[in-house]
């Protein structure tokens, strides 16, 4: 299994870049908070593994509350033990600080931090608009036949959308163009982790085997 983390830009606003976002009167969020999402009739993860991302999200929410106090605003998104960063903080030290803080968290395996030195400057409505994005993405993903729609989690963060989750290069691949389809988004960044055919047919369910006593029986 490797790490991939692709940005795919919608290709009607290549050059749009991320601004602003939440607002600062809501300095950390913990997975995402509102604008984030998970399908999770079915996870890849283990159970264990979902445990241990809630118990990540909650300690390096904890630790950046203590050391940056209201300097930063963060949403914190935990998936396989691999950490999203979002928000604004307001300097490029910080946000240097920032990932070193979180890397320290125990179980940790990888941070992406995707912050931005901004001032914090979002509105209700941006908010507002980035929760209806991840809801929409989510359906999308949903009606989508050829997809496994619980394989992946959905942050939005000022219409940008972060996809995340463990999927082959065909489920990457789909998802972000599902994603970039959404009216409103800007630009779809893949946070995956890549995994082969082979390796996603150990995800699916395994099916008991048909026995002498289960089969239908012969035709007359």
């Amino acid at each position: 299994m490797k790490l991939n983390i692709h940005r795919a830009v919608c290709s009607s606003l290549a050059c749009v870049l991320l601004g602003g976002a939440l607002s600062a009167c809501v300095p950390l969020v913990v997975g995402g908070g509102m604008v984030a999402g998970t399908l999770v009739a079915v996870d890849r993860r283990t159970a264990g593994t979902v445990v241990e991302d809630e118990s990540i999200e909650v300690k390096a929410a904890n630790r950046i509350r203590d050391t940056l106090g209201d300097k930063a605003r963060i949403n914190v998104t935990s998936y396989n033990r691999q950490v999203l960063l979002t928000g604004e903080v307001g300097n490029e030290t910080d946000k240097q600080a920032l990932g070193r803080l979180v890397e320290s968290v125990d179980n940790v395996r990888a941070v992406v931090n995707e912050t931005m030195v901004a001032p914090f400057t979002a509105t209700l409505s941006q908010r507002s608009g980035d929760t209806f994005i991840t809801g929409k993405v989510r359906a999308s993903l949903l009606d989508a036949k050829d997809l496994q729609a619980s394989a992946f989690k959905v942050v939005t963060e000022n219409k940008v959308v972060y996809l995340m989750g463990i999927v082959t290069p065909r489920e990457a691949k789909r998802a972000a163009e599902i994603a970039r389809g959404v009216n409103d988004v800007t630009k779809v960044v893949r946070v995956f982790e890549v995994i082969s055919e082979d390796e996603l047919a150990r995800y699916q369910p395994k099916q008991a085997p048909v026995t002498t006593e289960d089969a239908p029986p012969a035709a007359p």
